[in-house]
C-alpha cells in the first residue's frame, strides 16, 4: 500500500494559509490581526473561530514593539512556555508553575498553583507580554494584580480553556482592559488552550520576522 501526501513543510504551510483564507472572514481585522486570527484558525482547525477572537485598539502593535524589544514572556504552564518558538527570540520565556516556591506559596494562601506562581512575576511584569493558556485562575490574578497597582504588562494573550472559571476570566479580561488600561488579545468562550495562544505570540513575532500569509 502506498500514499500520497505532500511532504515539503514551506508547501505545507503555503497551502494551509491559503486555505484559511479562503474559509475564513478575516474583513474586520488589521493586517497584524489576521496573521494572529490565522494562526488560532490553524492551530485549531476551526475557521469559525475567528469571530471569536477580540483584540484591544493597540494589542497588536504593542505586543510587536515589546517583543522587538526582547521583552519579557510570562507563561502560566509550560506546555505554553515550549510552544513559543524559539529562534524568534533571545531570552528565555518564564514559567514559575513548578518553581519550588510555588507550592508553599499556594498552600499558605490556600489557593491555585497557577495563582500562586503570579507572586513570582511581580519583578518582570512592566512591559512584559503575559501568555495564559491554561489557568483561569491565573488571569483573574493577574486581573486583580492590575486593579491593585502592580506593573503593567505591555499585552495580555489570556486565552484560558475549559469550563471552571474560562469563559468568566476571557470575559473579565475583555470587559475590564480598558478601564484598567491595558492591551488585550483574547479569545471568548470555552476555546482556547496553550497551542492557540502560544501560536498568538509566534504570530506577533512572525509579524516582526516580515512573515506574512
Amino acid at each position: 500500500m502506498s500514499f500520497s501526501y505532500e511532504i515539503n513543510p514551506q508547501t505545507i504551510e503555503v497551502d494551509s494559509f491559503r486555505q484559511i483564507r479562503n474559509l475564513t472572514d478575516l474583513s474586520s481585522f488589521s493586517k497584524d490581526e489576521q496573521q494572529v486570527v490565522m494562526r488560532i484558525v490553524h492551530s485549531m482547525g476551526l475557521p469559525e473561530v475567528a469571530d471569536s477572537v477580540r483584540f484591544s485598539r493597540n494589542a497588536c502593535q504593542f505586543g510587536r514593539d515589546a517583543l522587538a524589544n526582547h521583552c519579557d514572556i510570562l507563561c502560566d504552564v509550560e506546555m505554553v512556555k515550549q510552544g513559543i518558538t524559539k529562534r524568534m527570540i533571545e531570552k528565555e520565556p518564564l514559567c514559575f508553575l513548578n518553581d519550588s516556591r510555588t507550592p508553599e506559596l499556594a498552600k499558605a494562601r490556600g489557593e491555585t498553583r497557577s495563582m500562586a506562581a503570579l507572586r513570582l512575576w511581580e519583578s518582570s511584569l512592566e512591559g512584559s507580554i503575559v501568555v495564559i493558556g491554561n489557568a483561569p485562575t491565573a488571569l483573574f490574578r493577574l486581573l486583580e494584580m492590575i486593579q491593585q497597582g502592580t506593573a503593567k504588562p505591555a499585552l495580555i494573550i489570556g486565552m484560558p480553556v475549559g469550563f471552571v472559571g474560562a469563559v468568566e476570566s476571557k470575559e473579565a479580561l475583555w470587559q475590564a482592559h480598558e478601564t484598567l488600561g491595558i492591551e488585550c488579545i483574547t479569545l471568548l468562550g470555552r476555546w482556547g488552550g496553550s497551542a492557540v495562544t502560544s501560536a498568538s505570540c509566534n504570530a506577533l513575532l512572525r509579524c516582526n520576522r516580515g512573515e506574512y500569509y
